[in-house]
């Protein structure tokens, strides 16, 4: 198992949504809510995002970017 691309209270910036029905825009920012998990190869990272939206991504294929 890789490590996790982000860790709780990580601040991300996305970059790409790409197999959800109602993603999350690229731009979005959010603050990580909790331990990602690993599974099928992806990683399952919470994600509480700032337009009020929970919705977690699946890295990869989604991509999102540390910001601070």
């Amino acid at each position: 198992m890789n490590k996790p691309p982000f860790k709780s209270g990580d601040r991300i910036r996305l970059l790409a949504m790409t197999d959800d029905p109602a993603p999350i825009l690229p731009g979005t920012e959010g603050t990580v809510s909790g331990e990602p998990t690993f599974f099928d190869q992806s990683w399952d990272v919470p994600v509480r995002w700032d337009n009020g939206r929970t919705l977690s991504m699946v890295v990869p294929p989604d991509r999102a970017e540390k910001i601070s």
